[in-house]
């Protein structure tokens, strides 16, 4: 039968995470998913499993896991987490094999916030409304809607998930210029002078930060027209701005629809690199237009996807240039493959973007 992974020491916020939900907002239905989506990638590559499977995400450690599965292959990504099995150290992002009865303990990184577990085959937890992941505010997916707490068992999808060679890769670099914005909508409520300071100033993540939003700690942004709206839609990577004039990032747990004015939006592809900055480290913001945001978000899923590629894989049951395909995107993935000729779609998909960008 299949086993489990037994949390003895985990830190307070692990939670079981996907690429998140889809569709839902329109319902109220937050999105979730992973604080850094290409991290869970990586992971999940290290140890066989398609880019977009299930793991386990923690914030800045992830604690003490009893391994009661007769082999368990795992690997951590999203930084160079302090890693240990029965006390013998890990290298970062490097699967290892693991048997009933071994203890994986990860400490902290000099370079990361989250952090992520993979686990060969996943968890055998049911899906809701489309997805593993974990919305603790509402108490939907992952395990039992919260997070996993000491004593919590975790189902494993196979008795003997490991073998084989590992799989190791170099810690992939981070870029250093500002985090992207694009206009938000209501820019407009806003005073020049605001927007001018958001783009020229220095600012730092505050220590009130979380899955739902981050607080920047800076100047405070003018409101021209006071700083109440008729509440409309929000997305993670909305700027919000209350009252006091203090920026709020929303981030991958958000609500779906608030009152305050929105002066920007963090684009798609530098929000995972503004998550990974920890209370108190310092950022400033370029303006980007939609069409340059874009472009951003296909040549970062193009480096990944590249990564991804240099991980040997087991046999030809995974590739990933189609996990997570829709027909039509697999189409044009093998048409490539094979020399016929697919444009692909711009789009922030992990596949079609790194055809946009060949």
């Amino acid at each position: 039968m299949p086993g489990f992974l037994r949390a003895v020491a985990p830190t307070p916020f692990v939670t079981v995470q996907d690429r998140g939900r889809q569709g839902w907002r329109r319902f109220g239905v937050s999105g979730s998913g992973a604080m850094d989506p290409d991290q869970l990638a990586i992971a999940n590559v290290l140890v066989g499993n398609p880019p977009q499977q299930a793991g386990l995400e923690f914030a800045y450690a992830g604690g003490v896991w009893e391994v009661c599965a007769g082999l368990c292959r795992i690997a951590v990504a999203g930084g160079r987490f302090a890693v240990a099995v029965d006390g013998v150290a890990l290298p970062p992002f490097a699967s290892a094999t693991l048997r009933r009865g071994q203890y994986l303990a990860i400490g902290a990184a000099p370079d990361a916030v989250w952090g992520y577990l993979a686990v060969a085959g996943g968890f055998a937890l049911p899906r809701q409304l489309g997805s593993l992941s974990t919305h603790a505010r509402s108490g939907i997916g992952g395990f039992g809607g919260r997070a996993l707490g000491p004593g919590d068992a975790l189902p494993l999808t196979a008795e003997r998930a490991g073998g084989g060679s590992e799989r190791r890769i170099a810690p992939p670099p981070v870029a250093s210029e500002p985090i992207g914005l694009v206009p938000g909508p209501q820019a407009d409520r806003f005073t020049d002078a605001a927007m001018e300071t958001l783009l020229a100033g220095e600012w730092r993540v505050g220590r009130h930060s979380d899955r739902m939003a981050y607080r920047l700690e800076g100047p405070p942004l003018a409101h021209r027209d006071g700083h109440d709206i008729v509440s409309d839609g929000t997305m993670p990577g909305s700027i919000q701005v209350p009252g006091n004039g203090t920026p709020l990032v929303l981030m991958r747990d958000c609500q779906t629809t608030g009152g305050y004015p929105k002066i920007a939006t963090v684009v798609t592809a530098d929000l995972p690199r503004l998550a990974q900055l920890r209370p108190g480290a310092a950022l400033r913001f370029r303006a980007l237009t939609v069409e340059e945001a874009q472009g951003l978000a296909a040549r970062r899923a193009a480096r990944l996807l590249r990564l991804l590629r240099t991980i040997p894989h087991l046999g030809e049951a995974w590739r990933p240039a189609e996990a997570g395909m829709r027909p039509g995107q697999m189409f044009q993935a093998r048409a490539r493959r094979s020399g016929s000729p697919a444009a692909p779609a711009l789009t922030t998909d992990l596949v079609a973007a790194s055809g946009a960008a060949r």
